[in-house]
């Protein structure tokens, strides 16, 4: 569910191999596909390759499933070279970089019941008022509790926190000399979390001008800063922790922010931790979270849309995302399966609710530099070296430049 960046060399090279794959060369056809996962572990490319055998076994057509070792750099060769996969995992940071460029086949609405996907899901992908490709699972950001922690400082199911006020209560009762109340990875995608339910966000609605610089984001930076600067919240690498896992994992830390991927981690890392998942509070605007995804892509010349098209429907159904919930966790991306999440993975449910109040990353090519300078602007801000002003100040010129280029 994370971010992957190409290099940029490669990335010129698939805007310009995209451009060269545009819908008026009839591709040549063939009778296999290829498809080319990023896969978090083994448990998830055994459960592709066994529902990719299923559709094959019916279809008869054959299918090479590819496990990429760098996901983002391997496509970027495939289209540079004019051989990418049939199929791809695809996430929304570089969606609009492959649909803008031609490299993408417009295939969602033959998608059975595609509106039943979560709109959050399908703005991600959708280009130019089309879906070019389906969902295939999600994870939003929540709030990771440690329950034991949570139960020696005299906590109770009541004191859960709906408030950002509450959330700072609950972390001064959970701060103790041995652990801190709240810890989570210093960089734009929780703090970006923040933002959202502070009213605010990197980009307007349609994602054409950048609203960085804004009293709602300045509320939240100084909000996030001052129990910073109390000692009940902490950036994970301020606490000698990698990240918010880690730092929960590691005891460190009373509560973080995550998604679902913190799951695996604590079950084969941390299996001793006793923990619960709620939802974000609310800020004062409200509700809000991130959603990370990736999506089913196409490529525009593969040899073979029709059978794309049906493998990547029968790899959506319900009964296949179910499969794949059981097998390795993924949330499944159809709103109607929402119910069957939280009766089997109860511990699940506070990120699947989250997705219908969550924004995807920011999809704007050439953002990743801008994310990258913020990111450093608040280690800066929680070290002293700069205000919450000056970071997003800063932010908006990055940001501006990007857009106007």
């Amino acid at each position: 569910m994370r971010p992957r960046r190409l290099l940029p060399a490669l990335m010129s090279a698939v805007v310009l191999a995209g451009c060269g794959s545009g819908f008026d060369d009839e591709p040549e056809q063939t009778d296999e596909l290829t498809v080319m996962i990023g896969s978090s572990g083994e448990a998830e490319t055994a459960a592709v390759e066994a529902a990719v055998q299923r559709w094959s076994e019916e279809s008869g057509i054959s299918v090479e499933v590819i496990p990429a070792q760098d996901l983002n750099q391997q496509l970027g060769q495939g289209f540079a070279g004019g051989n990418p996969p049939d199929i791809f995992y695809l996430g929304p940071d570089r969606f609009r970089q492959y649909a803008e460029g031609g490299s993408l086949y417009p295939y969602g609405d033959q998608i059975t019941d595609y509106e039943d996907f979560y709109p959050a899901l399908r703005d991600s992908y959708t280009y130019d008022g089309e879906l070019y490709c389906v969902p295939k699972d999600f994870g939003t950001h929540a709030l990771v509790i440690n329950v034991d922690m949570w139960e020696a400082a005299g906590l109770t199911e009541d004191d859960i926190p709906t408030t950002w006020e509450e959330l700072t209560e609950v972390a001064t009762r959970l701060t103790n000399e041995d652990h801190i109340g709240l810890a989570f990875t210093g960089d734009y995608n929780p703090v970006g979390t923040f933002m959202l339910a502070g009213g605010g966000w990197f980009l307007n609605e349609d994602n054409t001008a950048v609203t960085a610089d804004t009293p709602e984001n300045l509320a939240t930076l100084e909000y996030l800063n001052t129990n910073i600067q109390a000692g009940i919240f902490a950036f994970a690498t301020s606490i000698d922790t990698g990240w918010g896992g880690e730092a929960f994992g590691t005891g460190a830390a009373a509560m973080t922010v995550e998604g679902p991927w913190i799951i695996g981690a604590l079950n084969n890392d941390f299996p001793d931790i006793n923990w619960r998942v709620v939802e974000m509070p609310a800020g004062p605007g409200g509700q809000g979270t991130t959603v990370f995804s990736n999506c089913w892509g196409i490529a525009a010349n593969s040899g073979n849309h029709e059978a794309a098209v049906d493998l990547v429907d029968h790899l959506v159904s319900p009964e296949e995302q179910q499969a794949f919930a059981e097998a390795f966790g993924a949330l499944p991306s159809r709103s109607s399966l929402e119910s069957w999440v939280a009766s089997e993975f109860p511990e699940q449910a506070a990120f699947s609710a989250g997705v219908r109040y969550a924004r995807g990353p920011v999809p704007v090519v050439g953002f990743d530099s801008v994310l990258a300078d913020f990111n450093t602007g608040l280690e800066a801000m929680v070290a002293g070296g700069a205000t919450p002003q000056e970071v997003l100040a800063q932010l908006q010129r990055n940001g501006e430049e990007v857009l106007t280029q």
